[in-house]
């Protein structure tokens, strides 16, 4: 569609219509909804339009308080890109919303003001204290030295924790290690600095250097060889990386060898199927492997990238024990200790939930999975919307992040529509992460995965379904306000989490239950059939253990008598879901004496949303945002579903070319006491 015909801000079916002469110009809201602008009040050009409902004047404006004075803005949280710094002209160059259309970007902190419009044309410096409390107005105007003390505290810490750490524990052999407290201290300084000059300053020396070293280089190769001469790259830091460490008893070149052939098996399998391969964008393609392949890298062969991602998942950890003191407060302590499924699990889910509003209320949420949708808009030249999507989805879940540009998937591509769903099956949301640590599997590696599934789910549906048509996100990465969740404060915010998370474990809780109860049926009635045929201990298991066996093969699983208990367990995520083949991999028999390597890459292999399930709540989810495009939403759904189960494979693949025994520690079967995590 061309976005010269179809203004941004139309994304209301039932109040689209055109505006005619002179008197109105549709521009972008802030929030992604339409917005007529009409030259004076008491014009009386405005007497065409025929139902009072579609005039500008009769609608209701107001400003919307229903976030924190630190995230609230008359705009959304909005990311531009200096298409000039990329190595490459970007294609979304060409289609790229004119700056007329593009709402202005404001820094809230350096402006001070809750919102630039009052919802009457009023300038806000008229209505600057209307509505702000005193100590709102406080801060407005002294926060220059708020924002010093942040710092000078996350200073002191810093450098009191490194003196303290090298004279007093240091000598007694209990040296910490300080790589996460020096990048939380860096984070805050960028921060606070940013906050009064702007971060282009920055950037325009790495700006420089680019254009001066990657950029020129890049020019002085033939346009018909860049392309070869990458996958040529990206090829050769595969081989390397995969090949580089000695070969271990559980960890040979031989296992190295498969995990990488599955690799390009899965990829040349999709190339082959692409709905359109004379339009497959490869510099997405590549890209997005190799910052896949650069994440696990840092995770598994890189000792400062496992302490981060540690610190994370320790964080992870420790909130399931802060849920836990709740159990014990609505129980008992000794209640809180049964390692049972509704009482270790399900209410972290509740309190994680609650905590994500609460970010999202302040902000956080929002500004993260910017920063991340900007980085793989820009490394991968996806469309805005992919990108916050993409970004969105190992955060706050499949059916959520597509909820953050609802007032754009009316008009999403197929090849948009087919990636949003793709990001939503590849990965899982942080509610469910929670669950599968307090289960005792391996943080790390979920952690990782997760983070791992945003460049692959992008690859791989790109590769399966390229774009053909014109995106009108293309160029631009912006998240729209969400009007309907309105909260009056942050304790109003984080009720209405825990309301939310109550229903989200109410839903899993339901929906394990009802699943495992059909299972157990239909294996019931495969077993009596199978016993007429001399097939014993027939199953679903059983059937998709042996269809999914090659698959299994591909992902370097070793040879040993492991290759079908990990095809059982795909088989087992695909027509279930991953709560029961994780609950298989921890809990049954048969895995007990499993190898740890591939422990570690089931446990990668099942990280995903990509089930039967999950299938109908996408499609009931986007079709209820767009009515109108739950034709197109069908038809792509079947393809995005073997997309993202792709994507999550792929993401094993790499960890079973990288896994090392220095790995092979914490992979092991560990059970998770919440109590004990929060007193520790």
């Amino acid at each position: 569609m061309s976005t010269s015909h179809i203004p941004i801000s139309s994304v209301d079916e039932k109040h689209e219509h055109k505006s005619t002469g002179p008197l109105s110009s549709a521009t972008a809201s802030p929030y992604g909804t339409a917005l007529e602008v009409l030259p004076h009040h008491n014009d009386h050009n405005h007497a065409h339009v025929h139902d009072p409902a579609l005039d500008a004047l009769n609608q209701h404006t107001h400003p919307h308080t229903h976030h924190a004075a630190s995230s609230h803005a008359a705009t959304p949280v909005y990311s531009s890109v200096d298409h000039a710094s990329l190595p490459i002209e970007s294609q979304t160059e060409r289609h790229s919303i004119s700056k007329e259309l593009r709402p202005p970007v404001h820094d809230l902190e350096k402006s001070g003001s809750r919102s630039s419009h009052d919802g009457h044309g009023n300038s806000p410096n008229v209505a600057l204290g209307e509505g702000k409390s005193k100590l709102s107005l406080f801060y407005a105007k002294y926060r220059i030295f708020f924002h010093a003390a942040i710092w000078l505290f996350f200073t002191a810490w810093w450098i009191a924790g490194l003196v303290i750490n090298e004279q007093v524990l240091k000598p007694r052999g209990d040296k910490l290690n300080w790589v996460v407290p020096f990048l939380i201290w860096l984070c805050a300084t960028i921060r606070v600095v940013t906050l009064y000059i702007p971060a282009g300053i920055f950037m325009k020396p790495v700006y420089f250097i680019w254009k001066n070293s990657a950029v020129r280089f890049q020019s002085l190769i033939p346009v018909k060889l860049q392309l070869p001469l990458g996958a040529a790259l990206v090829v050769a830091v595969f081989i390397v990386g995969t090949f580089a460490t000695e070969s271990s008893e559980s960890n040979t070149y031989d296992n190295r060898a498969v995990a990488l052939f599955g690799l390009l098996v899965f990829i040349g399998a999709f190339w082959a199927t692409s709905k359109d391969r004379s339009a497959i964008k490869w510099r997405t393609v590549l890209v997005g492997m190799l910052i896949q392949f650069i994440i696990a890298l840092i995770v598994l062969r890189w000792s400062v990238g496992y302490n981060i991602f540690d610190f994370i998942s320790g964080l992870a950890r420790a909130l399931l024990g802060y849920a836990g003191k709740g159990t014990a407060f609505l129980t008992s302590a000794e209640t809180a200790k049964l390692l049972w499924f509704l009482i270790t699990v399900l209410p972290a889910i509740i309190f994680f939930v609650a905590l994500v509003q609460l970010l999202f209320y302040w902000g956080l949420i929002q500004w993260f999975i910017g920063k991340f949708a900007v980085f793989f808009f820009w490394a991968m030249e996806v469309s805005g919307g992919e990108a916050v999507v993409a970004a969105a989805s190992p955060f706050i879940g499949q059916g959520e992040s597509a909820m953050l540009i609802r007032p754009f998937i009316i008009h999403l591509t197929q090849a948009e529509i087919h990636q949003i769903m793709t990001s939503g099956f590849a990965t899982i949301a942080g509610s469910v992460l929670v669950a599968y640590i307090g289960m005792g599997l391996n943080p790390q590696a979920l952690i990782s995965s997760c983070v791992m599934s945003i460049p692959a789910s992008l690859a791989i549906s790109k590769l399966r379904f390229p774009e053909t048509e014109e995106s009108l996100t293309a160029g631009r990465v912006v998240i729209p306000d969400d009007e309907d969740h309105q909260h009056a404060n942050a304790l109003h915010a984080f009720a209405e989490g825990a309301w939310l998370g109550l229903k989200i474990a109410g839903m899993i809780t339901a929906t394990l239950l009802c699943i495992l109860a059909l299972l157990g049926l239909v294996n019931g009635l495969l077993h009596w059939w199978g016993t007429y045929l001399t097939i014993k201990n027939l199953s679903v298991e059983m059937i998709f253990g042996y269809i999914c066996y090659p698959i299994a093969f591909l992902l370097g699983v070793p040879r040993n008598g492991d290759l079908y208990k990990v095809s059982k367990l795909i088989g087992t995520k695909l027509i279930a879901n991953e709560f029961v083949a994780y609950d298989m991999l921890q809990k049954g028999q048969e895995y007990a004496d499993i190898s740890p390597r591939s422990r570690l890459i089931a446990t990668y292999a099942l990280c995903g949303f990509a089930n039967i399930g999950s299938l109908g709540t996408q499609i009931g989810v986007l079709s209820q945002l767009a009515p109108s495009r739950a034709g197109d939403v069908s038809r792509v759904a079947l393809s995005a579903l073997i997309s993202g189960a792709i994507s999550t494979l792929t993401s094993a693949s790499i960890a079973g070319l990288l896994v090392t025994d220095d790995i092979m520690e914490f992979v092991r079967p560990a059970i998770v006491n919440a109590t004990e995590l929060a007193t520790s």
